[in-house]
């Protein structure tokens, strides 16, 4: 009988490590890099730790067209940042500051830009596409055993195949755990995270989280931060749901008016800047977030290495870099490092 009982407790403890709430030292402090078009040096990575960044998300890139199954990389074109060669140089300087790392083979689609658009024609070009696809993310896969990579993204904000096929997404998956044994997600939209079916064969529900939060030019913090509150209500009971917590795979706001509303409706010309509306944001989003036992935390975007022309990423930019924004992530990261 004691042993039924210590067998018993034991259990139950294995589950309560799978369902409590995190430690705040357990939250992802991270960042989205962007691709260099060509070779920076290791010191530039180091850079993200001023805001106290934990963690980076190295983005490959591949290539579609609308309307069309063919899955294409690796193209001597490519910035030196989107291919092999780069993705594993800057996977290797983010390991040499002692950063953690997230490989987020992401495919942009030509005709259309994003992938929540994408659809094809017929069950044998989505055959097509699926091997292709496939071929894309298991290449990375390697390269992430390869090089001790932390988390693994399988795929981002595919709205149709990842509804509508989740029979491929399980067996890819099955694949992937074959070769690699990190973690893994998935990056869904923030407004299609709940039509997908098949979380439970990841470790983590990754969403894309650019939800609408505020009307108006420029709301109050306070005004943002309630308007988490419906959202969270969801997102808990989701991650209930499917006994997950929850990381941003994206996030973060832009410098500019209207920037806690729709972003894709705001007008990106300079005179629309406001830094100080980007900064309220992060703050609110980190007030209404951090100590939610669902939430695993995220990677903001995004980040630049290289500076351009007229001032470092000022106007109407997603970067937080340089702008008031800069210290709010600071402060609220280095909490939680």
């Amino acid at each position: 009988m004691r042993i039924s009982i210590v067998l018993l407790l034991l259990a139950f403890g294995i589950a309560a490590m799978v369902i409590l709430p995190s430690g705040k030292n357990e939250l992802i402090n991270g960042v989205s890099l962007v691709n260099p078009p060509r070779v920076i040096s290791v010191d530039e990575m180091g850079e993200v730790k001023r805001i106290n960044a934990g963690w980076v998300a190295v983005i490959p890139y591949a290539f579609s067209r609308s309307g069309e199954p063919a899955v294409t990389f690796e193209h001597d074109g490519q910035w030196w940042g989107e291919r092999k060669v780069g993705s594993c140089k800057l996977i290797e300087y983010a390991k040499s500051h002692n950063l953690k790392v997230m490989l987020k083979p992401h495919v942009w689609v030509r005709g259309e830009g994003w992938t929540g658009d994408f659809k094809l024609s017929s069950d044998v070009n989505w055959k097509i596409w699926e091997k292709d696809f496939s071929a894309y993310i298991m290449n990375y896969a390697h390269v992430a055993d390869s090089l001790g990579v932390e988390m693994l993204c399988i795929g981002t904000e595919y709205r149709i195949p990842a509804r509508e096929r989740p029979e491929f997404w399980r067996g890819m998956i099955k694949d992937i755990r074959k070769v690699y044994s990190g973690k893994l997600t998935y990056a869904s939209n923030w407004d299609n995270y709940e039509n997908i079916t098949w979380w439970d064969a990841v470790d983590y529900i990754g969403i894309d989280a650019y939800f609408p939060l505020a009307e108006g030019n420029h709301p109050a913090i306070e005004e943002i931060e309630e308007g988490w509150k419906p959202i969270k209500n969801r997102l808990s009971a989701f991650s209930q749901k499917w006994n997950k917590p929850i990381l941003f795979t994206e996030y973060g706001f832009q410098s500019a008016n209207g920037a806690a509303g729709k972003h894709w409706e705001l007008d990106k010309s300079s005179e629309n800047t406001n830094e100080q509306l980007q900064a309220d944001a992060y703050e609110a989003t980190y007030r209404a977030l951090i100590n939610e036992p669902w939430f695993r935390g995220g990677f903001l975007w995004k980040w630049h290495f290289t500076s351009r022309g007229g001032g470092r990423w000022r106007g109407t930019e997603w970067t937080p870099q340089d702008k008031p924004a800069e210290e709010v992530i600071a402060r609220w990261y280095g909490k939680n490092h």
